[in-house]
């Protein structure tokens, strides 16, 4: 029971700096002027006028003309393209406002929403642990196991899970570093911090991308939906109330909708990623509005290269973000959440009455195909004992 309380603070402690780092974070979004006053700032106050400053549009000496002509200047806003004479010819154009509103949008809702749900995830699974406590097997530990995982899945599951963490930590303190590891360690700290998650992020990478491969072709055999999928999710896979445990087969219906978010969302992430490890080669964006536009949504396709860039950069940290929280509740499950699920990817085995509990039916057909392999290797036995007395 001592082990159990000193548990529930920690959870308690975790929960109440989650709910520090929301706060710290719309105070930086409220006292941020480049955020609050993003156009403000750079413009003079009405009543600003120097003895060099231009009258009525007119530069002094008159070597530019009229500069008040809004036309020309909200062509220029809007990204009008002029010619050069070097090879980047994008350096034609005088203003990308687009830039402007991808900086705000980075920085703002999705770093502000990024939290909330961070800290959401973290503070709702504190409040169902001190409401439900750990989820027990209700009928005990049998002392008899089944094997779940072989070694290649493990290995699969193994390296997709901490190639994501170390991405996840990474890209993170990309992200986020400059709000809370910067004013703490100063800027040489934050800059050797940055740099290395910069580098791991760029390499782990590819492991990740590995790994994604490997439990696709592993799993997605297991992971189509079935009739037992609907009361699983009617009854809340039995996590709200004791001794519910609707039927499942290898895998439950949350763990299906895990698995496709993570294919689906790894896939995502792989390829912005790829974009932006090789920045201005691919038009990943405009092909896939092209496909959308079959069904009448409108959608831009003549997207330059910096379009596509920071549309990559946009999506890789919303799609990062939502798995990480997605991801915290499936650490939480495997872990401190339920007894004897972490055995799952810990040996690969897990115990009898578990797997009953939690897969009634892949158990049942789990149990019954060791009974038949043990009954062979019987026969078998008995046909070479007998062979020598012929």
């Amino acid at each position: 029971m001592k082990a159990v309380s000193r548990c529930r603070w920690w959870v308690v402690q975790l929960a109440v700096l989650a709910m520090i780092a929301v706060g710290t974070t719309f105070a930086l979004e409220i006292a941020d002027p480049q955020q609050s006053h993003a156009q403000s700032s750079v413009r003079p106050p009405a009543n600003a006028v120097g003895s060099g400053a231009p009258q009525g549009g007119e530069v002094p000496g008159g070597s530019m003309g009229n500069l008040s002509d809004s036309e020309t200047w909200r062509a220029v806003r809007k990204g009008i393209q002029g010619t050069v004479s070097i090879p980047d010819k994008q350096a034609g154009q005088l203003v990308q406002s687009e830039g402007d509103n991808w900086r705000a949008f980075k920085n703002g809702p999705i770093a502000t929403w990024g939290v909330i749900g961070l800290a959401g995830m973290v503070i709702l699974l504190t409040l169902f642990y001190l409401a439900r406590g750990r989820i027990m097997v209700d009928h005990g530990m049998s002392g008899r196991t089944i094997t779940r995982f072989r070694d290649i899945e493990r290995m699969g599951h193994w390296l997709l899970a901490v190639s994501f963490i170390i991405l996840a930590i990474s890209g993170l303190i990309i992200t986020y570093g400059k709000y809370f590891i910067l004013p703490v360690l100063g800027p040489a700290v934050f800059a050797e911090i940055a740099r290395v998650s910069k580098w791991s992020h760029n390499y782990v990478a590819f492991a990740f991308m590995v790994s994604l491969v490997m439990i696709f072709v592993l799993w997605i055999k297991e992971n189509f939906p079935n009739k037992y999928d609907l009361q699983w999710l009617a009854r809340g896979g039995g996590m709200f109330v004791k001794g519910s445990h609707p039927p499942s087969k290898k895998f439950n219906a949350g763990q299906k909708i895990l698995f496709w978010l993570v294919i689906l969302g790894g896939t995502l992430l792989s390829l912005t990623g790829i974009a932006m490890l090789f920045p201005f080669q691919t038009s990943m964006f405009a092909g896939a509005f092209a496909i959308l536009n079959v069904f009448g949504l409108g959608l831009p396709t003549d997207l330059t290269p910096l379009h596509e860039m920071q549309l990559a950069t946009a999506w890789h940290t919303i799609v990062a973000l939502v798995l990480i929280v997605v991801v915290i509740a499936h650490i939480y499950i495997g872990s401190i959440g339920m007894e004897g699920a972490f055995d799952a990817m810990g040996t690969g085995e897990v115990d009898e009455n578990w797997a009953k509990e939690h897969h009634s039916i892949w158990a049942k057909e789990a149990i019954q195909s060791r009974g038949k392999a043990r009954g062979k290797g019987r026969r078998k036995g008995g046909a070479k004992a007998a062979a020598p007395a012929e």
